[in-house]
């Protein structure tokens, strides 16, 4: 008999639950989230779970809350004796916390991905990590799929007459190389120096922007500081456009201002974190993944292939 399939959100996550339910072909499950008087959350199934296979889907973006209430989820469902409990993360927060890399600070990306398997998942889907190498905190399989399935289409879309990948730091060379290789297009890349974290210190362009074209390709954008000084930059050496591709819009501080003051011309993300609803910029545009992740959880249900999403990796 096969395992029935439920699909449930975290309330972070809401807004982009419904639409990959929708897409699906099925309404989200029914639960409900109670909290005491001091804050304290209780998630609770209102439907069976046993016996099937469970999508939890959250994003673990600021606050906290959101983790902890997907990993109270996931214990619940394993409580109820569900198959398979899938931990369905659009944006995997802390991420950037993958090594050591100063004296004396915490693995974030490790100890969350131990939380996750203490809490009971059998699987996790997620999408562009921060750093490939969070896969191998996990001992259950991870589908980490690519936003480049939904960019590229949109980048050949706009039929740039020179267009030319960029990357806005050393450590996403080897992702905009990709992009640039499918593309058959050049790249140039921009090299940053920080003493403190989201302020940079210096930067300096590597390889030719003159009558270019440029797409900025980047993992997350968080105080946009990266990419508004690399565009400004760019067209400063005679780019004629700038544009970047960014899949998790996390655009915390100033960001939604620091964007509308520069010289890009259009930031491109996903839906895996949601745009502030009491600011707008002209120059976001959201495409959505939810039909992505909807005929993925077909596939894992039915032993499938993804690796058509691979498009570039």
């Amino acid at each position: 008999m096969e395992s029935p399939v439920k699909i449930f959100s975290g309330t972070g996550s809401m807004y982009l639950s419904k639409k990959i339910a929708q897409s699906y072909g099925q309404d989200l499950g029914n639960m409900t989230v109670s909290r005491f008087s001091d804050g304290e959350m209780q998630p609770s199934f209102e439907e069976t779970v046993r016996g099937a296979d469970v999508f939890i889907i959250q994003s673990t973006f600021p606050p906290a809350d959101n983790l902890f209430e997907l990993l109270l989820m996931i214990d619940a469902a394993k409580r109820a004796s569900a198959n398979q409990i899938i931990a369905v993360i659009p944006y995997f927060g802390y991420a950037r916390q993958d090594r050591k890399d100063q004296p004396r600070v915490a693995i974030g990306a490790k100890l969350v991905a131990n939380l996750l398997s203490s809490a009971g998942i059998t699987r996790i889907i997620t999408m562009d990590l921060h750093a490939d190498q969070i896969q191998g905190f996990f001992d259950v399989p991870v589908d980490h799929l690519f936003a480049s399935s939904i960019f590229v289409p949109y980048i050949k879309s706009l039929n740039l007459p020179n267009l030319t990948m960029a990357s806005p730091d050393m450590g996403g060379s080897k992702r905009t190389n990709a992009y640039a290789k499918y593309l058959n297009c050049d790249m140039v890349i921009c090299y940053k120096q920080r003493k403190v974290a989201n302020k940079i210190e210096n930067m300096t362009l590597i390889g030719d922007v003159e009558g270019k074209d440029i797409v900025l390709v980047d993992d997350i954008v968080d105080t946009a500081g990266t990419l508004t000084k690399a565009s400004d930059m760019m067209m400063e050496k005679g780019a004629n456009s700038v544009r970047a591709v960014c899949t998790h819009p996390i655009l915390s501080g100033k960001a939604y201002e620091a964007i509308e003051n520069s010289k890009i011309k259009e930031l491109i993300v996903t839906d895996t974190i949601p745009l502030r609803k009491d600011i707008q910029s002209s120059k976001i545009k959201v495409l959505s993944v939810a039909d992505m992740f909807a005929d993925v959880f077909k596939r894992v249900h039915n032993f499938e292939s993804i690796s058509s999403y691979f498009l570039i990796s």
